[in-house]
């Protein structure tokens, strides 16, 4: 097992190379100057992502699209994932998240745009859509789209469901001494209880779980930044200063180069928000809505809220908590965290725990999700509940395993999934403009989108 987790962690260190981390982030520039800087419209998402689209085709709500994907990007990313950037790459891993937050917005908006433009209905009626249909339908390579399905159907058992479910054993083995088995099982059947009823009602269960979960959370951030509220600027001088130290310093946080520090940073913001994943696009692409734009610009506000809000106030949370206390174990990033809400007496890790454990818990529904509709596309709908059911074991499995194997494996699909999606957006990058200038240049963002939506039978002829 040792000798393959140093497998793993080599084609990892490829995938996550220099290359890779220039594509995406460069893709997130590229994109937000051809959607016309498209995050100044976010004020508009915000609004649209709570207000009813009524009569809209589609199988769940604008907000129950959003309220999903979000579930699924507000995870172990925004707690553990923070950690883990910042102990492996230093302080400044906070800035190159943050800033693959504010960019990724239009790539977010870009790839959720052609997922509902492309989308197609299933022999049920039910819509399916994301970056295998755009390559399919909208680049005619298929073959490329098998490949983003396979990846992205691999891909849901690592940073959906075993990722997750890791996450929440070890705090809970830590903090209230409970067996990885037992936190296992009880996730195992919680969470199979609601995926078994498809999309309609992990939709319905996230729509719940999702304001209550981020509000508490964001409360506890903002205790420890009021406690610690000497310590924020210098926490902020740090994230700065050594986002850009092209040396390595000695001791502490300060101990890497601004490679490990862009590095774990990109990849922890595209581990927590996904942007240039084409994930959420795949839940987007089932709601209702009158035309692609509109959709876009509502599942766009959810990078806003997980990497620009969430993944920043813990950051903060953890560097001014790093410099209060000198004696924090900086070399493991979910100790590092539960080391900082420790700090809230009483209740801190309470607070911790409980964002944790509903965090991972939405993840695994809404990326259930997105591994059934991969399979789906792969293999027709005969697969879906033999997905749920191993979907749902691994939930249980994620408990038992080593934690640095099942982040590599998490990261090193990510960047298999990045690959094919981006090819899909930035090649059909014109379309987007296109689509872009049509709904919002004369505010037409309510009408109607005219182009049937054909079944996939029809598509496949």
């Amino acid at each position: 097992m040792e000798k393959f987790q140093q497998i793993v962690s080599t084609i990892d260190g490829w995938l996550w190379g220099p290359w890779l981390l220039a594509l995406l982030f460069g893709s997130h520039l590229y994109l937000t100057v051809r959607t016309g800087f498209i995050q100044r419209k976010l004020g508009l998402g915000i609004k649209l992502s709570v207000t009813p689209d009524k009569g809209a085709t589609g199988d769940v709500s604008q907000f129950g699209a959003l309220t999903t994907a979000l579930a699924s990007t507000i995870g172990t990313g925004n707690i553990v994932g923070v950690g883990t950037a910042i102990a492996a790459g230093g302080p400044g891993a906070v800035l190159w998240m943050w800033l693959t937050g504010v960019f990724g917005i239009a790539t977010k908006y870009a790839e959720s745009l052609i997922a509902v433009k492309y989308r197609v209905k299933n022999e049920k009626g039910m819509m399916i859509g994301g970056a295998m249909f755009a390559l399919e339908r909208g680049l005619k390579m298929k073959w490329l789209g098998v490949l983003f399905a396979i990846f992205a159907a691999v891909a849901a058992f690592g940073i959906g469901s075993s990722v997750q479910s890791n996450a929440v054993s070890r705090l809970i083995l830590e903090n209230f001494k409970v067996k990885p088995e037992i936190s296992g099982i009880i996730m195992m059947v919680l969470a199979g209880i609601v995926i078994i009823g498809g999309i309609k009602w992990i939709s319905r269960v996230c729509e719940g779980l999702v304001p209550i979960m981020s509000v508490l959370y964001t409360i506890g951030c903002i205790i420890i930044l009021v406690m610690h509220y000497k310590y924020i600027g210098p926490a902020v001088a740090e994230i700065l200063k050594y986002a850009f130290t092209p040396t390595a310093m000695g001791g502490g946080l300060l101990g890497h180069t601004i490679k490990e520090a862009a590095r774990f940073g990109i990849a922890r913001g595209l581990f927590s928000n996904e942007s240039g994943m084409g994930s959420a696009p795949i839940v987007a692409a089932a709601a209702q809505t009158r035309n692609p734009t509109r959709q876009a610009l509502v599942s766009m506000t959810g990078t806003f809220w997980d990497t620009v809000v969430i993944c920043l106030m813990t950051g903060l949370v953890v560097v001014s908590s790093a410099i209060a206390n000198p004696n924090i174990d900086y070399s493991n990033g979910a100790s590092l965290v539960n080391a900082a809400f420790g700090q809230i007496p009483y209740v801190g890790r309470l607070v911790l725990t409980f964002g944790l454990i509903t965090f991972a818990f939405s993840t695994i529904l809404g990326w259930s999700y997105y591994g059934e509709k991969s399979a789906e596309y792969l293999l027709g709908s005969k697969v879906i509940i033999p997905y749920r059911i191993l979907y749902t074991i691994t939930v249980f499995l994620g408990c038992v395993m080593s934690l640095n194997l099942v982040w590599d494996l998490a990261d090193g699909l990510n960047a298999l999934m990045v690959i094919p999606n981006l090819i899909a957006v930035l090649l059909l990058s014109g379309v987007i403009a296109a689509e872009t200038k049509k709904y919002l240049a004369g505010n037409h963002i309510d009408d109607v989108d005219s182009t049937p939506i054909p079944l996939r039978s029809e598509i496949e002829k």
